[in-house]
């Protein structure tokens, strides 16, 4: 017992208390918000378990007394079992996809009884400690290919049980682990294209439409192919450390193409997407060649980078035509400003504008928005509670908690980097990452500058299974870290 009562002592002085000061500051903003986002004229206890903030603050508390447990709990549990943590939340995923049960609109919940959960959420500290698990064996290296597909599948795997949910907003969250690979060594490269992709899709489908002076070449088409070749010769004079070589390429891209739109505007009007493709196609012959010669690597990813930059331009249509639900897709042309839907797809984000825009500088005041007060902003309490911040305590409050966040965030990279074993650092990282993810994704749909996915923002959503499932990825952290210096018998 004595033992016991040293190592609890122990554990809670090595506590990191500025995160945890963090994690109180949160709830606390995050409750009040609640209240805001809950209240309607009339009512009189905000206490009352009859009504959300009293609620909130039973999740809250519950979710406190969770974290304790989890800090008394043997660091090495969480080692020790990651695989066994992520194989029973995997099964209880695969079981959710045959749930009859619905919660508006959603079949991501687990309905066992009085008991209703989301498995998405806490199937992310258990992916995060698989793939601490993982990455941290012995022999265990990002750069070869077998091991970098195993942990991408660790990640993958969720992702698929969950859209088999039909929540693909929840499923995205899972992206945010390669984060982590590329503070692990992976090549930067594998990042720079996850972005060039986004961008050919919001160029090609927000451009498309429009033409040229001849009126057949579209904009959009001729744009993206262009940003290809660049990219392409950017990632090959990088890699290869070739300038020279990627100078000329560039040079004669940019004047083959100039020359042909001149061509086509005074002489002969014609399609110049063709010849872009045809630009392209003749750089990836080059690169190919180039590898064949001199038998350097890059050429052969900077060649695949090309090829499917193809694929997904081409593929960009019918992507978003045929594999979006219609929701989404009315959601990603409303975001890029294809269509103006403020009475369906739309709502949501333009109410959340106004109530966001009437906050002013300091804030209505507690209880005394009228956006939210009068319901005008669908789902306010959970995904856009962050547009109940911005009304009730204006500029100076949305400020206040985007800077304890930005402090979280800041905070978990210091205790990430100051692991002594791998295991420890990973897990640090693959929690910062989920955080970031979390709030960059929810403020800015809320704000009108992401697309709508439906995802909570941590410690302020409304409900159970969002709190307990971040407080269980923030405490886990805590408690490695706290075990850092200590000397194993």
């Amino acid at each position: 017992m004595e033992r016991q009562s040293g190592r609890s002592q122990s554990v809670l002085r090595s506590l990191d208390w500025w995160t945890i000061g963090i994690y109180l500051a949160l709830l606390a903003f995050g409750w009040i918000s609640v209240c805001g986002a809950s209240y309607t004229y009339g009512d009189t206890d905000i206490f009352s378990l009859d009504t959300r903030s009293g609620m909130q603050i039973i999740w809250i508390g519950t979710s406190i007394v969770l974290g304790f447990v989890i800090l008394m709990l043997d660091d090495r549990f969480y080692d020790t079992f990651s695989y066994v943590i992520f194989g029973l939340l995997l099964i209880v995923l695969f079981a959710t996809i045959f749930n009859p049960h619905q919660i508006k609109g959603s079949r991501s919940w687990l309905v066992l009884g009085p008991l209703r959960m989301q498995p998405a959420e806490f199937a992310k500290f258990a992916t995060a400690l698989a793939l601490s698990k993982l990455m941290s064996a012995y022999g265990f290296d990002i750069h070869k290919w077998k091991h970098f597909a195993a942990a991408a599948s660790v990640v993958f795997l969720p992702m698929l049980l969950i859209i088999g949910q039909k929540e693909t907003g929840s499923a995205l969250v899972y992206l945010s682990f390669f984060l982590v690979f590329y503070r692990e060594g992976m090549s930067g490269g594998f990042l720079f294209t996850a972005i060039a992709m986004i961008v050919y899709f919001v160029v090609g489908v927000k451009y498309e439409q429009y033409h040229l002076w001849d009126a057949t070449t579209s904009v959009g088409k001729c744009v993206v192919l262009y940003l290809i070749q660049v990219f392409t010769i950017g990632m090959t004079s990088v890699y290869t450390q070739n300038f020279k070589e990627g100078w000329r390429l560039l040079g004669s891209v940019t004047g083959l193409t100039l020359l042909f739109l001149l061509f086509s505007k005074f002489v002969i009007p014609f399609d110049v997407t063709w010849v872009q493709l045809g630009l392209t196609a003749l750089l990836i012959a080059y690169l190919l060649t180039r590898l064949f010669y001199v038998r350097l690597r890059p050429y052969l990813f900077s060649a695949l980078f090309a090829i499917s930059s193809l694929l997904l331009f081409y593929g960009a249509d019918y992507i978003l035509n045929n594999v979006l639900q219609p929701h989404q897709r009315v959601r990603v042309n409303v975001l890029l400003g294809l269509e103006e839907d403020l009475a369906g797809a739309g709502y949501n984000v333009h109410q959340s504008e106004i109530a966001i825009g009437s906050g002013g500088l300091q804030g209505k005041g507690f209880l005394n928005g009228t956006q939210t007060k009068l319901k005008f902003v669908p789902e306010q309490d959970t995904d856009f509670i962050f547009c109940t911040v911005g009304e009730e305590e204006g500029f100076l409050g949305s400020a206040a908690v985007l800077l304890l966040f930005l402090a979280l965030i800041l905070r978990l990279i210091h205790l990430a980097e100051r692991q002594p074993f791998s295991f420890g650092r990973i897990y640090g990282y693959c929690v910062m990452s989920v955080f970031l993810f979390h709030l960059t994704i929810n403020v800015g749909m809320v704000l009108g500058l992401m697309p709508v996915i439906g995802i909570p923002l941590p410690f302020f959503s409304y409900g159970g299974s969002s709190l307990w499932g971040f407080t269980i990825l923030l405490f886990i952290f805590l408690r490695i870290d706290a075990a850092r210096l200590a000397v194993r018998e």
